[in-house]
């Protein structure tokens, strides 16, 4: 595969393909930044991927008080599904389980979208007519009585259909060390572009998959020719420099966003350079075929 050098770091001539989502927003409110952060942790839990998961989810980033409806800590969260059905649905599912059940929380929608979704209308039954609606600046709030005060939620939340998911990068290094350290700097990036989220562990995935499976009924397996244990048994991409690899996947509310996380994911990568970070950066594609948004890694350097 043809490459370009920057400051010693292959970079492959290659693209990363990615597909239309529906994406949307909201921030999360709390007395303290710990409670904020934990609602927003635990509501994007086993969020990874919609291959198996009911959404893709992580945190967009913190809010300081003066940047928050009510004046609190918070923090703003983004969620993705193929549909506004099913990002509908995880949303209400895991607010209601996750944020409405978290000491001292608020939940506002981060952006106006395109078209709503009903959080705080399909939530109110829980006041089993206690509840108290309440128009502010022509927003409508539900006041939810709880244990602990009142629960303070968006009758709506706005939702897009601009967003895009599965914008990546594939970190490969001569050990798990290096290759974690050019990671975690390119993830560290990423968390710090707008309107964007790496939604795996740590923003990180090492089961990178390709689609289909000798086995009958599996619709992804692992992407052996990106296995270092494997070099010798399947047509390797692998150099015989490369010991580990590791990807970054993000999701972002628009095509700009996804390809400016994925410009400072690599600049951070190349930044640390190949002796104590990544000897090579390419993409995963499905040749173009099946993605209509292609993040060629050679406008992005």
């Amino acid at each position: 595969m043809p490459q370009l050098i920057r400051k010693g770091i292959r970079i492959d001539e290659s693209f990363a393909e990615a597909f239309p989502m529906t994406g949307a927003g909201v921030v999360i409110t709390a007395p303290t930044r710990k409670w904020a952060l934990q609602a927003a942790t635990t509501m994007t839990g086993y969020a990874t991927s919609v291959i198996g998961c009911d959404c893709e989810a992580g945190i967009d980033c913190e809010l300081a008080g003066r940047d928050t409806p009510d004046g609190r800590p918070g923090v703003r969260v983004l969620l993705f599904g193929f549909s506004p059905k099913s990002v509908g649905k995880a949303l209400v599912n895991r607010i209601g389980q996750c944020v409405l059940t978290c000491p001292g929380s608020a939940v506002f929608s981060a952006f106006d979208g395109e078209e709503k979704i009903k959080v705080g209308d399909s939530m109110r039954q829980f006041g089993d007519k206690w509840q108290i609606s309440k128009a502010i600046d022509g927003r409508r709030y539900w006041r939810v009585p709880v244990m602990d005060g009142e629960f303070l939620v968006e009758s709506q939340v706005g939702l897009t259909k601009k967003s895009v998911g599965g914008g990546n990068l594939l970190i490969m290094g001569e050990d798990w060390a290096s290759t974690m350290r050019a990671t975690e700097a390119a993830v560290e990036a990423v968390h710090a572009t707008p309107d964007a989220i790496a939604p795996f562990p740590g923003g990180v995935v090492r089961s990178g998959s390709k689609v289909g499976s000798k086995y009958k009924g599996m619709g992804a397996s692992t992407n052996d020719a990106y296995c270092p244990t494997l070099r010798g048994a399947t047509n390797s991409a692998l150099d015989a420099d490369i010991g580990c690899v590791l990807e970054i996947v993000i999701d972002g509310l628009t095509s700009e966003a996804v390809s400016a996380a994925m410009r400072a994911g690599l600049k951070a990568i190349i930044a640390l350079g190949p002796k104590t970070g990544a000897k090579r950066v390419g993409a995963g594609n499905y040749g173009g075929k099946l993605g209509p948004f292609h993040y060629h890694l050679k406008d992005l350097v």
